[in-house]
């Protein structure tokens, strides 16, 4: 059963400049089409490859602000969104979303800044956001936060990277209130270097490789599981590959 968002693709438009950006970035300009999963989307790949522009283009595109949050957030610090969500081709079901929030870790910053301003204006908006302002909380502990208690039902959420601000056991924390989330509803999108939050059962993975093209592939054949894999089982070995001797 197909939940909120089914699909995205580029349009199909003449006038698309590929030598600008974002649409000279070889993962938008091979751009065909993305089957969302009714629960969990990954889009994955490495630093620079256009995941979190994707990310944030189809958030633009339905409605969120481009900085985060709900879409009733309408504040900006600094423009330097591209215009790529204009040339979004996204399918939706009919189905109503009742809730929804756009985070990406590089502006949650100003999120929580903005809740503080709006909490001046409309006592009591902090019982939405755990009752104490995300400011007064470590990062980790404001976004763990804002999932138990802003997140509802049948809500759409498209997350960037939220394990930046999240320890291991934040993570595994974390997937247990996505799970609770999906059984009620709800869809995610989100993209991340986690191969703890990558784990959750039956999602589609969406991987950039080197080429810059999207390949949906398992879980257990993604560049992060692989080399994180790698890294723990052979961390003694590619410590002495570097001259550090200490594990000799």
């Amino acid at each position: 059963m197909n939940n909120f968002l089914i699909s995205m693709a580029l349009k199909n438009e003449d006038g698309i400049n590929f030598t600008r950006y974002p649409f000279s970035i070889p993962v938008i300009k091979h751009l065909k089409r993305i089957d969302f999963h009714p629960q969990i989307t990954y889009i994955i790949g490495e630093n620079g490859s256009g995941k979190s522009t994707l990310l944030e283009a189809l958030a633009i595109n339905q409605g969120f602000n481009a900085e985060g949050g709900t879409k009733n957030f309408n504040f900006h610090t600094n423009n330097t969104h591209s215009d790529l969500y204009r040339y979004l081709k996204v399918v939706r079901s009919a189905k109503k979303i009742e809730n929804g929030f756009f985070l990406r870790s590089e502006s949650f910053y100003n999120v929580a800044s903005h809740i503080d301003e709006l909490e001046d204006d409309d006592p009591g908006l902090l019982a939405c956001y755990g009752a104490k302002s995300l400011h007064r909380q470590s990062h980790g502990e404001a976004f763990i936060s804002l999932v138990k208690h802003r997140f509802g039902d049948n809500g759409l959420y498209i997350l960037d990277e939220p394990e930046a601000a999240l320890s291991p056991s934040r993570q595994m924390a974390l997937l247990a209130l996505m799970h609770n989330l999906l059984c009620k509803g709800s869809q995610f999108v989100i993209s991340t270097h986690s191969p703890i939050l990558l784990s959750y059962p039956n999602a589609a993975i969406y991987e950039i490789n080197h080429m810059g093209t999207l390949k949906k592939v398992l879980y257990e054949a993604t560049d992060i599981y692989t080399e994180f894999s790698y890294f723990l089982n052979n961390y003694k070995k590619f410590y002495k590959n570097l001259g550090i001797e200490e594990y000799g």
